[in-house]
């Protein structure tokens, strides 16, 4: 063989091991700097304080701080919007609620579109939430619930985590299956409204698993009934909403990572791929479980679909419960 062919030869494996390398070396090197996670509701609920849990155990994973951010409003529009808007470079990220389906279909005028504007990258956790009442509520039952919104429609407050947010539509869920008029209160953020409910200033929520169980007893709250189909083992002699006499009902939470439109294809696969080995630790699945979650950490194309699914199962709650933002 010619030294100019051996030449050649090395240019061109050289060529093909480049284009081998390429998109792993692109991964490799990300992320460059510190990685910012938008948490679009207020410190202290759910979303909050799984953002926290996992953006701890990526930081560690990348060797870059993941800060968190709260940017709260208009049923997580606010935050949302923040990272729609945001350099399309892995540096931004939102960690959404299930309220990211809920709000093309509630708003009237969104300032981002959810599908265009966004793409998903993973589902993080998922788990049922808790029908509660303050302590002191006459409610004893989840059909005590039901008699007293009958017997005086419109009497029963909800409060919320603001107007979209899955903790507003849980019990928009639920009003529309048990065929109650009910009224809702929104807060910034899901802490917020848990204390106005203790405070008897409101009579119900339909609560994550998580922020709400933490506040049971000690003359604060009382769970009627779980979201699930089947009991919760973490709250075994709490009934499942199905079993109180909605048959069928379930409601499940969720939250998940998206990114903005245009993201490098290599970077969402690395955020994909990392959150899915944090969320197959023993200590993360252990700190979702004793939250009422567990983890996912699904393709970004199985995220996706589920996402699609849900906007339109939400779409048609919307339109039964006659409800519009803005």
């Amino acid at each position: 063989m010619t030294p100019q062919r051996r030449s050649a030869l090395s240019l061109l494996a050289a060529a093909a091991l480049a284009t081998l390398v390429g998109p792993a070396l692109a991964q490799d090197g990300w992320p460059t700097k510190p990685v910012r996670m938008v948490v679009p509701f207020a410190p202290g609920g759910s979303t909050d304080v799984i953002a926290r849990m996992v953006g701890q155990k990526l930081s560690a994973l990348w060797g870059q701080s993941v800060v968190i951010e709260n940017r709260a409003g208009a049923g997580g529009n606010v935050g949302a919007d923040v990272v729609a808007k945001s350099a399309a470079d892995g540096h931004t990220l939102l960690f959404a609620s299930g309220s990211i389906t809920i709000n093309p279909a509630l708003y009237k005028r969104m300032p981002f579109d959810t599908k265009k504007d966004l793409v998903p990258i993973t589902n993080v956790a998922q788990g049922p939430m808790l029908v509660v009442v303050p302590e002191a509520s006459p409610a004893k039952s989840l059909n005590d619930l039901i008699a007293l919104a009958k017997a005086k429609p419109g009497s029963v407050n909800f409060g919320s985590a603001g107007v979209g947010s899955q903790v507003h539509m849980a019990a928009e869920n639920f009003a529309d299956a048990a065929g109650i008029d009910i009224s809702h209160v929104p807060y910034k953020g899901e802490a917020p409204a848990y204390t106005d409910l203790i405070g008897g200033q409101t009579q119900m929520m339909v609560g994550n698993f998580a922020a709400a169980s933490a506040l049971l007893g000690n003359g604060r709250l009382r769970a009627l009934a779980v979201t699930s189909t089947a009991r919760s083992p973490l709250l075994p002699d709490v009934p499942t909403v199905a079993e109180s006499g909605l048959p069928g009902f379930e409601n499940i939470g969720w939250f998940g990572l998206l990114a903005p439109a245009g993201t490098p294809a290599e970077v969402l696969a690395k955020v994909q791929r990392d959150t899915a080995k944090v969320l197959a630790e023993t200590e993360t699945k252990a700190r979702l479980y004793v939250q009422g979650m567990v983890p996912v950490g699904n393709a970004t194309a199985d995220f996706a679909k589920a996402m699609d699914a849900e906007m339109l199962r939400w779409a048609t709650v919307v339109k039964n419960r006659k409800l519009v933002a803005n």
